[in-house]
């Protein structure tokens, strides 16, 4: 794809679900700012995000947000190219606060509005990362809310191998988090755990396929294998070891991960896979992927920790390529909470 002739900054807002973040994206691989608020503190009383709180906090923050995230950047707000922002999929909530707010300053500032789908938010965040990565590649999108197996045949083009039937493979860490008593976010809780405690290997629990989907994700079975544990111990009177049960299923859900990525890059040809969203800061799934990756002559990519949440320096990033080629949204643009990838 041709690049802009001319530098693009874009300032980027994210609101899709409990983080209210801002940015400002230079040619869609440079990061001259991003702020992101987080709410992890808020919802953590109630084991997981409330729509209705967390929509409500958006409102308070994002217009700091976007102030530090434009005065940190030193670039005139007049001097943006475009403003973009999530439309989908999310909290339709939260997601409406950021659409709503981007529509204004769209309008005021009398700039092109760019809407950006939140899992190609994600991918793109490896641009960032990683400025000499260029597609086709696959990738292995992991967060609360999604699981997908993708080809980026272009920039905005994409084919889905694989998604999960159930359970995201985020929401299966949080559930289970929440079943032994470690509360919200699980991800990062269970991944701090088993960092420096618990057996991977203790407790074979079940990695479900999907016949006929041999890149489809199941975690469902999974999840309740862990709860059957838990209970079956409790009738018993056993007691159970919080670490080993951790790390195990763990290990059930990365290396379910982990074979169908690398299964897949092997079956397609492909020497480059990437891996974006929440999921994908997990150390112990960095590491298994480092090794398979290794032993199969690809090469890895994946964001620093910070881009791998919910931010708005992706979704600049995304919408850089949106711009150069000619993308454009009207006021009418609205939340699509249950959009789904490669939808326009």
């Amino acid at each position: 794809m041709r690049m802009s002739d001319k530098d693009v900054t874009i300032l980027a807002i994210e609101s899709s679900c409990d983080e209210t973040a801002a940015a400002v994206i230079r040619n869609g691989r440079e990061c001259l700012s991003s702020v992101i608020s987080t709410q992890i503190a808020l919802h953590t009383e109630f084991g997981g995000v409330v729509p209705e709180i967390a929509s409500r906090k958006h409102i308070e923050k994002i217009t700091p947000v976007v102030d530090e995230a434009i005065r940190m950047s030193g670039v005139d707000l007049k001097d943006m190219d475009a403003i973009a922002v999530t439309y989908g999929p999310g909290l339709v909530g939260s997601l409406l606060v950021g659409v709503a707010f981007a529509k204004s300053m769209a309008f005021a500032l009398d700039k092109p509005l760019i809407g950006v789908h939140h899992i190609e938010g994600h991918i793109a965040a490896n641009f960032l990362t990683h400025p000499e990565l260029e597609p086709p590649f696959a990738c292995l999108v992991v967060s609360g809310g999604h699981t997908h197996l993708v080809v980026v045949k272009d920039y905005g083009e994409y084919e889905i191998l694989g998604r999960t039937r159930d359970d995201a493979a985020g929401e299966a860490f949080d559930k289970v988090a929440r079943a032994i008593g470690l509360g919200y976010p699980g991800g990062p809780k269970i991944d701090k755990l088993c960092k420096t405690q618990g057996n991977p290997h203790a407790i074979a629990f079940p990695q479900a396929k999907v016949n006929g989907s041999e890149y489809d994700f199941s975690f469902s079975g999974i999840k309740s294998a862990v709860l059957n544990y838990i209970n079956q111990a409790q009738m018993k009177g056993e007691e159970i070891d919080r670490a080993d049960l951790a790390a195990s299923f763990q290990h059930a859900v990365v290396s379910a991960l982990v074979n169908r990525a690398v299964g897949a890059s092997k079956e397609y040809g492909f020497k480059t896979l990437a891996m974006a969203g929440g999921v994908a800061s997990n150390s112990y799934l960095r590491k298994m992927m480092d090794e398979e990756c290794e032993k199969a002559g690809i090469k890895l990519y994946y964001p620093e920790p910070i881009l791998c949440t919910d931010n708005a320096a992706m979704i600049g990033a995304a919408a850089y390529y949106e711009y150069i080629k000619g993308v454009r949204h009207g006021y009418d643009l609205n939340a699509s909470p249950n959009l789904k990838l490669g939808e326009r």
